[in-house]
């Protein structure tokens, strides 16, 4: 099969697709809506699809697969479609995921994102948090909101990504795009640089290891806005995670480092979107939001981050929304469908309750 990179690229923007899977002994295969499917019939061989993997990575992201396993990295369709790319070996042979970066960027209102988290985006200082599992759409929704404090505020804004995913073109603010591993060495390194560089707004595109995390705290201790994503869901779970990260003699200073400096936890679940015809047509988000306030700040000081959810619960006029909200919110609308509503509920016995009750 003759079968090169740039044709699998044409496919997935042709097709709409999210994700490209390339592996050897299989068909190369596209996930539209959320579903995986072969774009072709016949499968890779293991050469076919080293020659891809070879089509995609330089030298070193090849040594870098060599060594480490995997390498991650961004590319370009010659019509300027970016994708993030993931090479990586299984069984000995190669393989690699690319997830196709919208070209335009999306608005907080076509995202669904409530009109609180507009707000946060002109704090002076402080952190915000938006996570979920892995393509949920963390980045998308990372870089709707930069885009507003590029249009709408005069502040420079240093982004740390790895690879860099959305290119932000400088508007009123002033932005810094650096790559981790090209421009600089790891996380934690660039944000302390980021410290010298006269920054207001910090994005930190994935605060995976003690150091970067302590690092993000500290630059928004000291009067910055830095945004930042972990691979967790809900607000309490991902407090949780970012004390259990710090060694237990430091977990009560962090916990009140938190407190003070916590301005909120967006988290969010893709689902597939229903038409009006109930087919499924691209996918919609569904978000839990905490803000943070005196109940807040005073659950995460005291380790009693499992109270949380009950201030969610009850912090409407903060702004607040649990997950389940949003998720029925969705299917009244006619967005997702029942099933989807209760499998993804986190509480699926209330949800049903309240909808009987709002039909009696």
């Amino acid at each position: 099969m003759d079968i090169h990179i740039e044709d699998l690229l044409q496919a997935t923007i042709d097709e709409g697709g999210s994700d490209l899977h390339i592996r050897a002994l299989m068909p190369p295969k596209l996930r539209v809506h959320g579903e995986l499917l072969p774009i072709t019939e016949e499968p890779l061989t293991e050469e076919e699809a080293y020659e891809l993997v070879k089509e995609m990575a330089d030298e070193k992201q090849m040594a870098e697969v060599e060594k480490e396993g995997g390498a991650d990295f961004a590319l370009a369709h010659p019509d300027g479609t970016r994708f993030r790319v993931s090479i990586f070996k299984e069984r000995k042979r190669y393989g690699a995921v690319l997830r196709q970066i919208p070209n335009t960027l999306l608005t907080m209102d076509q995202l669904g994102l409530p009109p609180v988290t507009r707000e946060l985006l002109f704090k002076p200082r402080g952190l915000i948090l938006v996570t979920g599992p892995t393509g949920s759409g963390k980045s998308t929704t990372l870089a709707s909101m930069l885009n507003v404090i590029n249009q709408e505020r005069n502040v420079h804004i240093i982004t740390i990504e790895d690879p860099i995913e959305f290119y932000h073109n400088s508007k009123n603010s002033l932005v810094t795009q650096r790559e981790v591993g090209d421009d600089v060495p790891t996380f934690a390194e660039a944000i302390r640089r980021a410290l010298r560089q006269d920054p207001d707004v910090i994005l930190v595109g994935e605060m995976r290891d003690l150091e970067t995390i302590a690092a993000a705290i500290t630059a928004a201790e000291t009067g910055h806005l830095v945004f930042g994503t972990l691979h967790t869901t809900g607000a309490a779970e991902t407090i949780d995670r970012i004390v259990d990260a710090f060694p237990t003699n430091q977990q009560a200073q962090i916990r009140t480092q938190l407190a003070a400096g916590l301005q909120a936890v967006i988290s969010q679940i893709l689902l597939p979107k229903l038409d009006r015809n109930g087919e499924v047509h691209g996918r919609v988000a569904a978000f839990e939001i905490m803000t943070s306030t005196d109940a807040i700040r005073s659950r995460i000081r005291d380790n009693k981050t499992n109270m949380i959810k009950s201030d969610l619960q009850t912090g409407a006029k903060f702004g607040m929304m649990t997950l389940d909200t949003s998720l029925t919110n969705l299917y009244k609308e006619g967005l997702i469908s029942y099933e989807d509503l209760i499998t993804k509920a986190q509480d699926p016995d209330s949800v049903v309750q309240k909808l009987k009750e709002e039909m009696v």
